[in-house]
């Protein structure tokens, strides 16, 4: 029997205490202030982000903290506890293609100056408790914790509502996309800076839709219905810099392109589209191999998934989502292919132990996997999907759990 590895989230006053004293061993002097972002976990809407799509992301207790003090030039000195050394650049210098983990940080104060904000240089300290490279958005923590805490030493004032948040999420979005080189669709930055204690956010990434139509709180009390949420990282580490994650998002804009539509998301009949079946009959002939079509119909029936999923939330009605997630894990595998070995393995494994629910999360290609099971089952399911990896031969997994929790602050 294998023991599972838990991963506890920092309490706030924890993670302000190691980065603080990060920034004043680096650097002369105390940091302005302090502030934190959560990862997130999507309980469904997957890669329906950049189709204009529907996605349903909590945020969770894991959070990245930064220490942060402005400069008086446009120099960004940064250190990390996960890195070595300092990474030092010019805000002027900044541009598409920028190097190293900086990138994610100094990309966000770039793309608010060309948002037209007053943004200058800065030293600041980084430190964080969400797993990295486990599809829980380290990368977008490590945005938003930037985003408001350049927010609150410029006196931008954008995190005070939600519209202004949004802003935020634009400039991280940029930031990841622009700078870093990843093709992410923004329900990662949304997440971490619009998602609230005890809510799901309902997302909609139609064009043109104001803060409150595109992100809706969705209560998700899985207390009261005696249901945890589990996640797990399988440690088979992701990236969305890279060839596979760009490839998806090609293959959807090339279906539109050809089907003569601005997004996947116009194929919806509620929406007066033309309906999955014309859809995939129109690209067939240009889909030999049926690739377009595969990845269209995931994307629709996704998008078709997390709504379903969301009404039930907001019945109350948490405990009959699981066939929901299910399918979604199943289309992901199947038809985006964005799965492997070890997040098929969790999925079985947790739903062959009594989880209600269980399906891959985030961008694939590795990362963690999610099982909604009874509170009373947590341990249960745990030690089977750590044995299970055991038994495979695959290296151990790690746990944690994901109540709703707060956004960036």
């Amino acid at each position: 029997m294998t023991e599972p590895q838990w991963l506890e989230a920092w309490p706030v006053e924890e993670g302000a205490r190691r980065v603080d004293e990060l920034f004043t061993s680096s650097f002369d002097g105390s940091p302005e202030g302090v502030w934190s972002a959560p990862g997130r976990v999507n309980l469904i809407g997957e890669h329906t982000d950049y189709n204009a799509g529907l996605c349903l992301p909590t945020a969770l207790p894991h959070r990245t903290f930064i220490a942060l003090r402005p400069r008086e030039d446009d120099r960004v000195r940064l250190v990390s506890a996960q890195a070595e050394g300092v990474w030092e650049a010019n805000l002027s210098d900044i541009a598409p293609g920028a190097s190293g983990w900086g990138a994610y940080v100094a990309g966000v104060a770039w793309a608010l100056a060309e948002a037209g904000h007053k943004v200058g240089g800065f030293d600041a300290a980084v430190d964080s408790c969400v797993p990295f490279g486990a599809g829980l958005s380290s990368s977008a923590a490590l945005e938003a914790a930037v985003a408001v805490a350049l927010d609150a030493v410029a006196g931008l004032g954008l995190a005070a509502s939600d519209a202004g948040r949004t802003e935020l999420v634009d400039a991280t979005r940029r930031a990841e996309n622009e700078i870093a080189g990843a093709p992410t669709g923004g329900l990662d930055q949304s997440a971490s800076l619009r998602c609230r204690e005890g809510y799901a956010l309902l997302l909609d990434f139609r064009p043109g839709l104001s803060a409150l139509e595109s992100g809706v709180p969705v209560p998700f009390d899985l207390d009261t219905a005696g249901l945890t949420l589990l996640v797990v990282d399988t440690k088979a580490e992701h990236s969305h810099v890279d060839g596979e994650y760009g490839a998806r998002r090609a293959a959807c804009e090339q279906a539109a392109k050809l089907l003569g539509l601005d997004s996947l998301r116009e194929i919806a009949p509620a929406l007066g589209g033309m309906g999955i079946d014309r859809a995939l009959a129109e690209l067939e002939p240009h889909d030999a191999e049926g690739v377009l079509r595969r990845r269209v119909r995931h994307v629709v029936s996704e998008i078709d998934r997390t709504a379903r999923f969301a009404n039930l939330v907001r019945e109350g009605r948490a405990a009959d989502v699981g066939p929901f997630m299910l399918a979604s894990h199943v289309s992901l595998r199947d038809d985006y292919e964005v799965s492997c070995r070890e997040l098929d393995l969790v999925v079985d494994t947790a739903m062959a132990t009594g989880a209600l629910g269980a399906r891959m999360t985030g961008g694939g290609f590795g990362g963690s996997a999610i099982a909604l099971v009874n509170r009373a089952d947590v341990d249960t399911v745990a030690q089977a999907v750590a044995d299970a990896f055991a038994d495979a031969g695959l290296t151990a997994p790690a746990f944690l759990l994901a109540p709703p929790s707060a956004p960036a602050a």
